[in-house]
């Protein structure tokens, strides 16, 4: 991403290995994208589900935060879709029935992602997706004016300034499918 890299560590007292989100808090304040790491580091504190990125912490010297995610070495749902060309029906229904499971999961706690594409969605060696990158995920109990997201993915009310809500991540889900 713009802030940084993820690489690849190893916890020492586990013996683990961890993808370990790397950002560089200049960018951060230069961009002004404070608040959005902010949300990010609370929202995965406060979740956990099968097909969402495992939140390890964070920790922070005088050029970066790191946050610490679970490793997931299937790559990115982008890379294996650009391989294959597309993917069938029974396949697409497969990882759709995944993505709508983690929104439901996310709205009930009142939480918007924001940021659905392909290149967000790991897939595990089991052939299981994992989301990740919840940098423009939200807690919000009624709308929001934020204009953030990716271009090709975003809902109308986030491009009319209607202000949006949940709806929009169900937009996103009907982009990607």
């Amino acid at each position: 991403g713009s802030f940084g890299r993820v690489k690849i560590a190893k916890n020492k007292k586990s013996g683990n290995f961890v993808a370990l989100k790397c950002m560089k808090k200049m960018e951060i304040i230069k961009s002004k994208q404070t608040d959005h790491i902010m949300n990010e580091i609370k929202i995965l504190g406060m979740i956990a589900h099968p097909f969402i990125i495992t939140f390890d912490g964070f920790c922070q010297d005088d050029k970066f935060i790191y946050l610490s995610l679970e490793l997931v070495n299937g790559g990115e749902l982008f890379t294996y879709l650009r391989g294959i060309g597309k993917f069938g029906v029974e396949q697409s229904m497969f990882y759709c029935s995944q993505i709508v499971s983690i929104f439901e999961y996310l709205h009930s706690k009142s939480i918007v992602y924001r940021d659905l594409k392909p290149e967000n969605i790991l897939i595990e060696k089991t052939g299981y997706l994992k989301l990740t990158d919840f940098g423009f995920a939200k807690i919000i109990e009624g709308r929001t004016y934020t204009l953030c997201g990716t271009p090709e993915y975003l809902a109308p009310e986030i491009i009319l300034n209607k202000g949006h809500g949940k709806p929009v991540d169900w937009w996103t889900t009907g982009i990607l499918l």
